[in-house]
């Protein structure tokens, strides 16, 4: 089995300035998808077309300031960039399973939720490292729960054609993407880097 995109993870430290940032880039805006209660962060989301979204997370000011750090290095950012990715499975536990036996554990196995702002609740499970391995290159996983996926209700517009990596040592970095199954090809770069090319009403646009 193969794992693809689920969606694309975009860290900004504050949301309003990521929306219109990403507005500004691909010619769509994102639509306020809602709050990780309990993690300190909030999220807008955009589809980039059938099953896959992206999603531009910051720090939540509604939310306590916690004593522990903003994962991917949220809130302290020097701009907005790709952090990492989520892979789409069924069977999330089976999937973290097989995995560990090829060599990559994944992580705990945990749910989650936010709050939509109908407010009706989003439920999920995800199996997330931390720190994230390999700077965000290898992704985490993702299995929804009931209800739609969140790339059929986010603004639409916008394609991803692509997705790529680099990384300063991708023999490091193949071997976990391969236990995992996840489909990323990684080539030897200056810095780890995620490389998202996106078909949007701007013309044919790269994100990193």
């Amino acid at each position: 089995m193969t794992l693809t995109a689920d969606h694309l993870v975009y860290a900004v430290n504050d949301l309003d300035a990521g929306i219109e940032e990403i507005e500004e880039l691909l010619g769509v805006r994102a639509a306020p998808g809602g709050s990780h209660t309990g993690m300190g962060t909030r999220n807008a989301l955009l589809s980039l077309g059938v099953g896959v979204y992206l999603e531009i997370i910051a720090p939540d000011p509604a939310q306590p300031t916690s004593a522990m750090p903003l994962p991917w290095g949220i809130g302290t950012l020097p701009a907005g960039r790709l952090v990492t990715w989520a892979a789409r499975v069924r069977g999330i536990h089976d999937v973290v399973k097989r995995s560990t036996e090829h060599g990559y554990d994944p992580g705990p196995v945990m749910p989650m939720s936010r709050e939509l702002p109908d407010g009706t609740r989003l439920e999920w499970k995800l199996s997330v490292m931390r720190p994230a391995p390999a700077d965000g290159l290898v992704p985490f996983l993702i299995e929804w729960g009931a209800g739609s996926h969140p790339a059929r209700t986010a603004p639409s517009g916008c394609s991803l054609l692509d997705l790529e990596a680099e990384h300063p040592h991708p023999e490091l970095v193949t071997p976990l993407l391969d236990a995992l199954g996840a489909d990323l090809q990684v080539c030897e770069g200056a810095r780890a880097a995620l490389l998202a090319t996106i078909a949007c009403p701007n013309g044919t646009v790269f994100l990193s």
